[in-house]
């Protein structure tokens, strides 16, 4: 792309570098911002920068969050006792956009991936296991993605539960073997946490 203005070619630069954004979209976007009222745009990059700078990570779960401790960690409406474990925010966000899970979770920041070199000591596994003791979790609920790396993510968390006073399940897997969560439709997501079933259940099926 020829551009007539460095000014210009510095912005599509800087939107190209975002994920899923090529060059003609980042284009088409800061051609955008050229026609919309400045103030607009400059509260778009207020928000951004604020968003950046002072957004935390909840001291109990690992979820983004405002303050020390996430909202849903804070509310005293969900059911405590459970915790939902999820690979990343994104999954977060998608299982409550069901409005079908009342307990809590655990963002691990990854899973089990030997071959990119991602191991248990790299992820939030450890906290998640003091969490449990000290809290007298209930029921653990696996929601990872249904492949090779979250099944090893499952089992060795599982093991490391082994004698504990705890019900551990993963959802039921409407979502297909290989896919990812946050691609999932709501109501497959939804149907999946009510159908949850026993870690022990699940491992000897496969």
């Amino acid at each position: 792309m020829q551009f007539s203005s460095s000014l210009l070619e510095n912005a599509v630069n800087e939107f190209a570098k975002l994920p899923g954004i090529g060059k003609k979209t980042a284009l088409r976007l800061v051609l955008h911002l050229l026609k919309t009222d400045p103030e607009k745009v400059e509260n778009l990059g207020e928000a951004v920068i604020r968003m950046r700078k002072e957004i935390k990570f909840c001291q109990r779960c690992f979820n983004v969050a405002d303050a020390d401790i996430c909202s849903i960690c804070a509310n005293s409406m969900r059911h405590q006792e459970i915790i939902c474990v999820v690979e990343n925010i994104r999954d977060v966000i998608a299982i409550e956009s069901t409005q079908q899970f009342s307990g809590t979770y655990h963002v691990l920041g990854g899973i089990i991936s030997p071959l990119d070199g991602i191991g248990p000591d790299q992820l939030a596994i450890e906290p998640l296991l003091n969490r449990i003791q000290k809290e007298k979790t209930e029921e653990l609920i696996f929601a990872l993605n249904p492949n090779i790396q979250g099944d090893t993510t499952i089992y060795y968390i599982q093991k490391k539960l082994a004698g504990a006073p705890i019900r551990i399940t993963t959802i039921a897997r409407g979502i297909a073997f290989g896919g990812e969560l946050e691609y999932a439709d709501e109501l497959t997501l939804s149907r999946s946490l009510q159908n949850r079933m026993p870690v022990e259940s699940y491992v000897s099926n496969r």
